[in-house]
């Protein structure tokens, strides 16, 4: 179990793209830390910030000023391979678009953070964490065989299979239709109720947000407002009155 406090805290973040008069500040002077063993979704208008949130604070992206501290170490300055065996070690992701490789089955596909780490797949650790998302009896099967839904379940457990102690989801139901959303929502919550599980999930839909422990509201690249287990009518409605 990891035990810090907060995996990933952000202190004055500044992320800028372009310069002079075509500069965009797409995040501006963010100050936030995610607590331990809590899902936080983040939402937003289109271009609020949000996505380069997530990214800053994965080490995905640099960040123009501020610092990023992830499982205890600072990252701002970090180099590309400290940050490319974090990534291997400490973080997992899971993307809208699964990022599943078609040639392999499920359980390849899930092994395959560890063999990229260096790391012996126990097919025993892969098994469980592919039962763990419901999908043992799928475990055969290539991406062009199974549901949408299915699919990112096998990209969640890719992005479990490393026990990570942040997981970073990027509209992980954004393509998936109404009772698949809910069946990976319901994945997430347990995870996070049952493993302690840290996640941070950008997302559009309020009902994956209300699935939250809370919902952190991005408006030109600054935190504006937050909720604490809001409903789904609650966080719909918030978004809303960000976009008017």
């Amino acid at each position: 179990m990891h035990t810090t406090e907060s995996p990933v805290e952000l202190a004055g973040v500044t992320r800028v793209y372009g310069k002079g008069d075509a500069a965009v500040r797409a995040l501006d002077g963010v100050d936030i830390a995610f607590p331990a063993g809590s899902w936080t979704a983040v939402m937003g208008p289109s271009g609020s910030g949000k996505s380069t949130l997530l990214h800053c604070a994965a080490g995905l992206e640099r960040v123009t000023a501020g610092t990023v501290r992830v499982v205890g170490g600072d990252i701002t300055n970090a180099t590309d391979a400290e940050l490319t065996r974090l990534r291997r070690t400490e973080i997992g992701f899971a993307f809208q678009t699964f990022n599943l490789i078609a040639s392999l089955t499920a359980e390849q596909n899930v092994a395959m953070p560890l063999r990229l780490a260096g790391r012996r797949p126990d097919r025993r650790d892969v098994r469980a964490v592919l039962d763990a998302v419901g999908l043992a009896d799928r475990r055969r099967h290539r991406p062009r065989e199974l549901s949408g839904g299915q699919q990112q379940r096998v990209a969640i457990a890719r992005a479990m299979v490393t026990r990570p102690a942040v997981l970073f989801a990027d509209e992980p139901t954004g393509a998936l239709d109404t009772k698949a959303a809910r069946a990976v929502t319901a994945l997430m919550r347990s995870m996070v109720d049952e493993r302690g599980q840290t996640t941070i999930m950008v997302t559009h839909d309020p009902a994956a947000a209300a699935a939250a422990d809370r919902t952190l509201f991005l408006c030109d690249g600054r935190i504006v407002d937050r909720l604490e287990r809001p409903t789904t009518r609650e966080v719909a409605a918030r978004l809303a009155a960000l976009e008017d």
